[in-house]
């Protein structure tokens, strides 16, 4: 049986072989640290990031997580299946892809006595799209991602600095999170290292559409997204005001309030306002 997980903001990609940035990945700040298997590994280096991954011990701190490489599955289920994984990225996810984890999955934790694994996949193919809502609801699914260079190179698009042409793709992510009940997804990675600003405004942008984290490759891009990920002090109020108009409406026996600026206060608006009040309290927590 899985473990509960609490949702991270953060997951920072540090390469498989290069274990001497383990330490620092884990320093950051970062909510979790996710080892990579795949892309950030060269073929050369593909034996050398198994092993460093499956020595490395998952110590108190961030979440740990693996990212496989769909060509080197069952390595990569051994190198993650450790004690202190949270669990393993599928990239390119797709529906038999994940049947193909959560099997091999299944029998290293016999194997090795350690708990069962969660799941992020990440959403990179045509074919993810169109299975999207499969994908959430597949076994040991704990939240999906979504890897924009890599679908927009899949699909010929070439996106402008706003990722427009993906928005629609990423609403589809969203909804099929939220149909399958489990953690709003995370968000991309953004690889112009110097774009600082642009990462801030980007992210506030993911969090509008219904995002709730995001991928990240450099240390220095935690905090960025941490702030942007968190709400500013105008929406804190406006959520304690709503709450509480509506709390005094319940108390004077009618399920409706107007707020101080006229504006229809229903239970609806109210899990709005409580959304944010919790991502504050998660901000606080971290």
């Amino acid at each position: 049986m899985l473990t509960p997980l609490a949702p991270a903001r953060s997951y920072l990609y540090v390469p498989g072989d290069r274990p001497d940035r383990f330490a620092k990945a884990a320093a950051s700040g970062a909510d979790a640290v996710v080892l990579d298997l795949e892309d950030g590994v060269g073929q050369a280096g593909k034996d050398a990031a198994h092993e460093a991954v499956a020595a490395h011990p998952r110590t108190s701190g961030p979440q740990w997580w693996v990212r496989l490489d769909p060509a080197r599955l069952e390595d990569g289920a051994r190198s993650a299946a450790q004690e202190g994984t949270a669990g393993v990225f599928v990239p390119s996810a797709e529906p038999e892809l994940l049947a193909r984890v959560d099997q091999l999955l299944t029998r290293v934790e016999a194997e090795r006595g350690v708990r069962a694994l969660s799941v992020i996949g990440l959403v990179e193919t045509a074919r993810g799209v169109a299975e999207v809502r499969s994908l959430a609801a597949a076994p040991r699914v704990h939240r999906l991602g979504i890897g924009e260079a890599d679908l927009a190179a899949e699909l010929g698009m070439r996106p402008d600095p706003e990722r427009h042409e993906l928005w629609a793709i990423r609403s589809d992510v969203v909804v099929a999170s939220a149909l399958a009940r489990i953690a709003a997804p995370v968000g991309p990675v953004q690889i112009d290292l110097s774009g600082l600003e642009a990462l801030a405004s980007s992210t506030a942008l993911l969090v509008r559409q219904g995002f709730a984290a995001r991928t990240l490759v450099h240390p220095n891009q935690v905090s960025i997204v941490h702030r942007a990920l968190a709400p500013t002090e105008s929406e804190l109020i406006d959520a304690r005001a709503v709450v509480a108009a509506f709390e005094n409406a319940q108390g004077a026996g009618t399920g409706v309030a107007v707020d101080a600026g006229g504006r229809l206060v229903d239970l609806a608006v109210v899990r709005s306002a409580r959304a944010v009040l919790a991502r504050a309290a998660l901000d606080r927590k971290r």
